[in-house]
């Protein structure tokens, strides 16, 4: 519902985050500041020199803001500053100069106008002054491994985040909004970040009440898209906004966007796996990343064109080999389509809504939604709608005030239908409010019935991250398509518990036959899964949700757990299996194991004893490692002396990977690239090269034996030498730059 709604006919609960909360109804408008530096005056002013910052994490941060009070810390060491936040975005920044030199035009291009995050380039050249410190729960996937930020990582859940900040004294909270005045009256989205907000807001509203200095702060920026439902606030949620735009000459800058990443061969394998388990009519988490994205592909297979999918699954003796699909999993075109339930919402998601599959609406009522999910009404309007309401005595036969209040509510009477002393009033026509009379109910379908209920939601999220074009698409939704996309607290998506947003019931209601698909690093042969961190203690990520979901899936009657994991990596110059005997740092522990892929396969772990597990994962892990894996096994009394891998699992490569694509990838399935490329041909060709060297020189006898290759490359072709020219290398003029040219150039050729 927006806010708007609630402005007309509820002035003083202009919003759920309100509701119960006595304080909002006498709060003012926020003040409003065009230059950051006076709204970072007011902020001093209102909570003191020693500040707790909290920002949400990626885009939802407030560059402006956050920029203008660090540079003021920076400047006085008399202000304490720590900055409590997750994933602070960069751009990309290549560590050598050969990698400078390919990423420096791209981005240049593909981030023009989006500003540096003064703290990040300080923390990174190791000039954070003394009297500020900056906590992070979640780093950006790999960025801070070897960095002093391993020191000030706080370990939490995604849904305990707001906790921790009130833990922290957190005096003053920030983000990035967008506005809108509809009849007069602004207000304010929460747009990508209504994540901690939701929650977080009425909590510092009673610190507030206590005589607590808090300040909060809202940055607008015209390049948000403005998200409706529960991320839609009143003015008076904020005490103070910074909103640049009423000046001529403003130009707000650009948001950070995600470049679509290459999905490999074995992404791809994994993504038609895992498609195989998604339940039609179900709900539907998908992650983040290639692996998200090559989900999302074989899931617009599988309904686009269906009579190739199950030919594929065929091929691969899908059902044979995993009956886990069968028992519940699906591989039909989505007839009654997916409602997307995600901490994180994806370009996948809106690529999916596209395709008309992500479409199954959810309500906020209980009992509206069971009907919806026994099929005993569907959202298209009848009187048949009616009748079944009233057969389950949600309504009486003789309508009552209140009856016909609800089925206002839930969009089965036209706005318009007034109701009477027992007779509905429409346009002139009054009718008797009597379901047992045939010609009231004749009247009633021909006068007061909606097409179709209202207040459907098919995607609640909690945070949003992803390409420019997805921003876009966002931003071209219409009015009545926007009410159909929730962003909401990350709370009321990650657990089932009861929620100011929402009842524990009807949550439970609303998420049938979940998919929760997160990806992981690696697996320990007792269902362990690691995603977070390294045996060493070294933080890659976080844990974020993924901890919530899998646990929430155990508790819901038909929800499944699916962790995707690409079964090998290269580290240190050395090929490794993800799936490992043991290791020294979990994230989801054994006893939450349920369904595992890798591009070899599917592992059901759930209900099953120790040695089938085991088994289970070796069948699925790269055969360059099974009979080390399996010979550990045996040794610790987990598997069988006398067991042996199947024949059919025992050609694990990524040869036979290969094999199996190659006759699709030559009728253009399973691209790279399948929702659009940021690169140009000329740097993929150059990214595959670097991709390539930097394999064969990770160890010291590859880069010996590169430069030995590199000696009799001979001389460049012009495509070659337009290719040298991008990366600066056209005319070396150094030693280590002609090496250098003559390893990118054997890269090249080979």
């Amino acid at each position: 519902m927006s806010v708007l709604e609630l402005v007309e006919t509820h002035p003083a609960h202009l919003t759920p985050l309100m509701a119960g909360n006595s304080v909002s109804h006498t709060k003012p408008p926020a003040t409003v500041f065009d230059h950051h530096d006076d709204l970072v005056d007011q902020v001093i002013a209102t909570v003191g020199k020693k500040i707790v910052l909290g920002l949400p994490l990626a885009i939802g941060k407030p560059i402006a803001f956050a920029n203008a009070l660090y540079l003021r810390a920076k400047e006085d060491p008399s202000i304490s500053l720590t900055i409590e936040t997750g994933i602070t975005l960069e751009k990309p920044a290549g560590k050598s100069a050969l990698e400078k030199n390919f990423l420096q035009p791209f981005v240049d291009r593909e981030f023009a106008d989006v500003p540096d995050i003064e703290y990040m380039k300080d923390i990174r050249s190791g000039n954070l002054p003394p009297n500020v410190q900056v906590c992070e729960f979640f780093f950006k996937a790999g960025s801070c491994l070897n960095s002093k930020q391993q020191l000030n990582y706080t370990s939490t859940n995604y849904t305990h985040a707001v906790r921790d900040l009130l833990d922290k004294k957190v005096n003053v909270i920030a983000q990035l909004i967008a506005s809108r005045t509809c009849d007069g009256v602004t207000t304010y989205s929460l747009c990508s970040n209504s994540d901690l907000g939701l929650d977080l807001i009425p909590e510092l509203d009673k610190l507030k009440a206590e005589g607590k200095p808090i300040a909060v702060v809202g940055e607008v920026n015209t390049n948000m898209p403005f998200m409706y439902n529960h991320a839609e606030l009143p003015s008076n949620a904020f005490d103070f906004v910074l909103d640049a735009n009423s000046k001529a000459d403003h130009q707000d800058y650009a948001i950070f966007a995600a470049p679509n990443m290459a999905i490999s061969p074995e992404d791809h394998l994994i993504g038609l796996y895992a498609s195989t388990l998604v339940k039609d009519n179900g709900t539907l988490q998908i992650g983040i990343g290639s692996l998200s994205s090559a989900l999302t592909y074989s899931t617009l297979v599988r309904h686009q064109h269906n009579t190739e999918y199950q030919q594929m699954l065929k091929a691969l003796k899908v059902k044979e080999r995993f009956p886990i699909t069968s028992l519940v999993g699906d591989t039909e075109p989505f007839y009654h389509g997916l409602y997307g339930c995600s901490e994180l919402m994806v370009d996948g998601f809106m690529h999916l809504y596209q395709a008309g599959i992500l479409k199954r609406q959810v309500f906020e009522d209980v009992a509206l939604q069971h009907l919806l999910n026994n099929g005993k009404i569907t959202t298209d309007v009848s009187i048949s709608t009616l009748l079944t309401l009233c057969d389950h005595k949600i309504i009486t036969p003789f309508l009552t005030e209140e009856d016909v209040n609800y089925l206002l509510k839930i969009g089965v009477l036209k706005p318009e239908v007034c109701y009477r002393n027992g007779t509905l009033i429409i346009n002139g026509h009054k009718i008797t409010a009597n379901l047992h009379d045939a010609q009231c109910l004749q009247d009633i379908s021909k006068y007061c019935l909606n097409d179709s209920l209202q207040g459907g939601i098919v995607m609640h999220g909690a945070f949003f991250i992803g390409p420019q074009e997805f921003y876009q698409n966002l931003r071209d939704l219409t009015p009545e398509e926007h009410e159909h996309f929730c962003m909401t607290s990350v709370n009321y998506v990650n657990d089932l518990y009861d929620h100011m947003l929402g009842s524990q019931k009807l949550k439970q209601v609303q998420r049938q036959h979940a998919r929760f698909i997160n990806s992981g690093m690696m697996v320990t042969l007792d269902g362990s899964v690691v995603s977070d961190a390294l045996a060493n203690g070294q933080v890659v990520s976080g844990v974020g949700g993924q901890y919530n979901f899998v646990a929430q899936s155990h508790q819901l009657p038909d929800a499944r757990s699916i962790i995707k994991i690409r079964s090998t990596c290269v580290r240190g110059g050395k090929l490794q299996s993800n799936i490992l005997f043991n290791y020294g740092h979990t994230t989801i522990p054994r006893q939450l194991r349920d369904i595992v892929i890798t591009e070899y396969g599917i592992a059901d772990l759930r209900s099953k004893p120790d040695h089938v597990v085991y088994t289970e994962l070796i069948k699925i892990a790269d055969s360059r490692f099974q009979q080390q894996l399996l010979s550990e096994a045996k040794a610790a009394g987990k598997v069988a002396k006398d067991y042996q891998i199947p024949a059919e699992f025992a050609n694990n490569t990524p040869d036979s990977v290969k094999a199996f694509l190659a006759p699709y990838t030559k009728l253009n399935w399973f691209p790279a690239f399948p929702f659009g490329c940021s690169f140009t041909d000329e740097e993929l060709t150059i990214g595959k090269a670097l991709k390539k060297l930097k394999k064969e020189t990770a160890s010291p006898t590859g880069k010996l034996q590169a430069i030995a290759r590199s000696l009799v490359v001979g001389k460049p072709d012009e495509e070659q030498k337009c290719l040298l020219k991008r990366m600066r290398l056209d005319e070396p003029k150094t030693l280590e730059e002609r090496i250098t040219q003559k390893l990118l150039l054997s890269a090249f050729k080979h």
